[in-house]
């Protein structure tokens, strides 16, 4: 049925990487959700005001407070489809995570009104009037919100829309939310205890409060430039090395301008003996393939490396050991030696996790300092030259 929905409203719905058509998955989905909220605030506003439910008239206030949010994602939608111009180059698409954010914040103000309506029901309870309208309801609220959480779901991968996973998630949450109304109803109906009423409706307001919380912080991540995903770093590391003549890549970074409008940038290693010109081709073919094939903007350096001398393969199989035995995350590139009459600098880079550079624990500094002695106690005339540096995209660092 989901599908079916998709197909009907959407023409080249398949076509995901184009603006119009991802705006359009976006819109479906967010009028949807605002008409069948708005339908199930009407309900459960009726029954609960009937019932003198202050739990499934918080369930209700909860389905509006859906719906603004459905409006707000529908205007982030409709403000991140705006295409780049002079003054924002790289697009508009982050209005979807500001959408996002403003969605969580509103979910947060509800719960907080309802935690205080339901704490007044808990010290001053008032009868409950139960009536089988009342369980027909709030059970054809669990399945619209089943099968809407479906829909957001399905649209949400389908156009990598964090606005809408996190939808998805508020509606399987509500599920959650009104089937613990429902039981408190039932409840309340067995043992006549009208106090359950106010304490079910702080528990509700608990979970919307908690739900808002994590949405917060999955929405604002993006924003404030979280780790990209490692499936795509992962995905990157192996597109780029199944070119010819790259050996390795290093220092990729990824940044996110909102959804499907990314800017990458990384170095490649290749091989020095290497003809420049078949090796600046190769990379603008990575390039290329990455802007169509996935959709990103790619910045690819050029790093010639030494290949076939022994000594600086023995010293690089030897750091890399030491590397994995001392500190598993971090990473080690660009490796020379320049022999001297006196002594042999070793020169590298070493990435490690950002937090490694300003930790209490100096972490960072004391690989370097290990990493130093272990060079020379195995050969006494070298001294490492090493430059520390975060890690921006922790990668599994593949090389051929």
């Amino acid at each position: 049925m989901v599908d079916l929905l998709i197909r009907t409203f959407i023409k080249n719905y398949e076509n995901t990487a184009d603006r119009a058509v991802r705006t359009a998955y976006g819109n479906l989905a967010c009028i949807v959700s605002v008409v069948c909220n708005l339908l199930l605030f009407a309900g459960k506003t009726a029954v609960g005001t009937l019932a003198g439910s202050v739990s499934i008239t918080a369930d209700g206030m909860n389905n509006l407070s859906d719906a603004s949010s459905n409006i707000v994602s529908l205007v982030g939608f409709k403000l991140g489809s705006r295409p780049a111009d002079s003054e924002h180059p790289y697009g508009h698409a982050r209005y979807e995570y500001l959408a996002g954010l403003a969605v969580s914040v509103m979910i947060l103000v509800i719960g907080v009104e309802l935690l205080k309506e339901s704490f007044v029901k808990v010290l001053n309870p008032t009868p409950v009037q139960f009536g089988w309208l009342t369980v027909a309801v709030l059970i054809a609220s669990i399945l619209v919100k089943l099968w809407m959480s479906l829909l957001n779901r399905k649209i949400g991968r389908t156009i990598q829309s964090e606005t809408l996973m996190a939808t998805a998630a508020d509606a399987r949450n509500d599920v959650i939310t009104t089937a613990t109304v429902l039981v408190a109803s039932v409840l309340t109906f067995v043992t006549g205890i009208d106090r359950l009423d106010g304490i079910m409706g702080l528990g509700v307001a608990a979970f919307i409060l908690y739900s808002g919380i994590q949405l917060v912080r999955d929405t604002i991540d993006p924003i404030l430039g979280a780790a990209p995903d490692p499936e795509l770093v992962e995905h990157i590391e192996k597109k780029a090395l199944g070119y010819p003549g790259v050996l390795g890549i290093h220092d990729l970074m990824i940044h996110d301008y909102g959804p499907g409008n990314r800017l990458v940038s990384f170095h490649i290693e290749m091989d020095a003996k290497g003809d420049v010109m078949q090796s600046h081709d190769v990379i603008d073919t990575i390039e290329k393939d990455l802007l169509v094939q996935d959709g990103m903007i790619a910045t690819i350096h050029y790093d010639p490396i030494v290949t076939g001398n022994a000594h600086v393969d023995e010293i690089k199989d030897f750091l890399r050991q030491e590397v994995a035995r001392l500190e598993p995350k971090a990473n080690l590139h660009d490796l020379r030696i320049v022999p001297g009459p006196s002594h042999t600098n070793v020169i590298f880079d070493c990435a490690v996790p950002a937090e490694y550079l300003t930790d209490k624990q100096r972490r960072g500094a004391k690989l370097v300092a290990a990493l130093r002695a272990s060079v020379q106690q195995k050969w006494p005339d070298h001294f490492c030259v090493i430059k520390l540096e975060p890690e921006y995209a922790p990668s599994v660092h593949m090389e051929k």
